[in-house]
């Protein structure tokens, strides 16, 4: 699924032609999805202009003046501009026509996205993100926090960096490369590992997804970013996807397991 960096991607491929654009028309073909879609939503959104395009998380926030489109991926959505003639194919789900005439359209075959009105200003208080932990490229994660969070948690330290309540936008992908990168094992009880650890583990989940969204995402077979590129983090990962392939530091073969049903591969002799 679309994880930190392909949302990213997308609110960056999207915005230039959103900003400062009016909302004309919008189409729901299937009103289905992870939760129904607010069949009254052309009401809310047609003449207003779009003020800003920003991230929260994996939500793509769309800011008009009387409120939010909230908008999340799922499993396989995606977001691109069409002309108004381009066909609709079988999955494209909802359409938003623009003044220019542009029609931003969202396709998502598993149907496991979202597509959310939030009247008013104040979205950070929405169900939907107002548990949500800090933004990992922001300042507010840190060792110092990572570290106070973490005190008597026994979880895996992998599933501590997934669970979005201690930090947001942390999936598996990026997961697996910043504890290869800071040689942690992802086993760790996230309770036992130190603050200098965490110090160089911080470092490591900015960097690689700092990295990952500077070349566009990870490319995965649902994911095109919202310009029609795909990513092309996918050429530089160190672990995902390699199990049983040699580590690149120790040369040893990566072990590949599960954790929170989740695959995981790790070097046993570099991470501890």
């Amino acid at each position: 699924m679309p994880e930190l960096p392909e949302v990213e991607t997308v609110k960056r491929g999207i915005a230039p032609h959103l900003i400062g654009r009016v909302f004309s028309d919008v189409i729901i073909r299937d009103h289905r999805l992870r939760w129904p879609v607010d069949l009254e939503l052309a009401n809310h959104l047609c003449g207003q202009e779009v003020l800003s395009v920003e991230r929260r998380a994996k939500y793509l926030l769309i800011r008009l003046p009387t409120g939010y489109l909230v908008i999340h991926l799922g499993m396989s959505g995606r977001l691109y501009f069409v002309d108004a003639n381009t066909p609709v194919a079988k999955h494209d789900h909802l359409d938003w026509r623009l003044d220019d005439g542009k029609i931003l359209r969202y396709t998502d075959p598993r149907r496991f996205g979202a597509v959310v009105w939030v009247e008013g200003e104040n979205v950070a208080s929405h169900k939907l993100l107002a548990k949500l932990g800090p933004e990992p490229l922001s300042d507010n994660f840190n060792p110092a926090y990572l570290f106070k969070r973490s005190r008597k948690r026994i979880v895996p330290i992998k599933s501590f960096l997934m669970d979005a309540h201690v930090v947001v936008g942390v999936g598996n992908i990026y997961a697996n490369e910043a504890l290869y990168m800071a040689g942690i094992s992802p086993t760790r009880e996230a309770g036992s590992i130190s603050l200098a650890r965490y110090t160089r583990l911080v470092d490591e989940i900015k960097s690689v997804l700092d990295k990952a969204i500077t070349q566009g995402g990870t490319t995965l077979k649902d994911f095109v970013g919202g310009d029609g590129k795909p990513g092309y983090f996918k050429q530089e990962l160190q672990v995902y996807g390699r199990g049983g392939q040699p580590c690149w530091g120790c040369m040893k073969e990566l072990s590949e397991i599960r954790i929170a049903q989740r695959t995981t591969v790790f070097c046993r002799r570099c991470q501890k």
